[in-house]
């Protein structure tokens, strides 16, 4: 399980406590924040568990903390802060396996926004694609010494969950994009392969050959390795 997909987990997971997510859900459905004593009344529970999950809640990113006189009043005198708490704005969602919507909805928009521009869509398409995949590598941490091309490729295919395995080639266990690759195959493979390659090309791969190679049971695309040719 890749560490980006274990903090997800993670959050999600401590929602499984009934009172942290009442607390949740009623922090999230107030216009704006709302103290420890307001959470606590309003799920009724004593003030003293309301403040135990609303700071693990806040430690675990779901909710945010603020601090706000309540009395509107400055100065001397007017008291300490109050803590408040709202919802996150980070979104955290979990699928088994593991999908990445929502990198395809990036490729896809940049591609209709190029395709309105003049571009064929088409060739917008593996241009977005290409961009994703540059900027997967130049966010992806450094690889650690003495690692094969295939290994460097992998690391950086793994948080996006392609499953990657390397086993003489560089196979992709699992499609990110699964339901669309159903409905609209053509497109999506293209995405995948564009994707790959860019992702090949900007850490210097260079004895590597991404290619489509399709199977129900991985990703379409397959990276060759060194020394080996192609199956067509």
């Amino acid at each position: 399980m890749d560490d980006a997909f274990g903090r997800r987990v993670t959050k999600l997971g401590s929602l499984a406590d009934p009172v942290r997510r009442a607390l949740y859900r009623f922090v999230a459905d107030q216009p704006g924040a709302v103290s420890r004593d307001q959470a606590a009344d309003g799920i009724d529970v004593p003030r003293h568990t309301a403040k135990f999950h609303l700071d693990r809640l806040v430690d675990e990113g779901l909710l945010v903390a603020e601090f706000k006189r309540l009395t509107g009043r400055t100065g001397p005198g007017a008291g300490r802060p109050a803590k408040l708490y709202r919802r996150s704005g980070k979104e955290v969602a979990v699928s088994l396996p593991n999908r990445r919507y929502d990198l395809a909805g990036d490729v896809l928009a940049d591609a209709v926004e190029r395709s309105l521009a003049g571009t064929a869509m088409d060739v917008a398409v593996r241009q977005a694609a290409a961009d994703a995949g540059a900027r997967a590598v130049e966010s992806a941490p450094s690889p650690a010494r003495r690692t094969t091309e295939l290994e460097r490729v992998a690391g950086v295919l793994a948080p996006f969950g392609y499953e990657p395995r390397v086993d003489g080639d560089l196979l992709l266990a699992n499609c990110p994009f699964d339901r669309l690759a159903t409905d609209h195959t053509d497109l999506v493979c293209g995405m995948n392969l564009a994707f790959v390659e860019a992702v090949a090309d900007r850490l210097g791969c260079t004895g590597l050959r991404p290619e489509l190679d399709p199977d129900s049971a991985r990703c379409c695309v397959r990276v060759r390795g060194p020394g080996h040719t192609s199956s067509s």
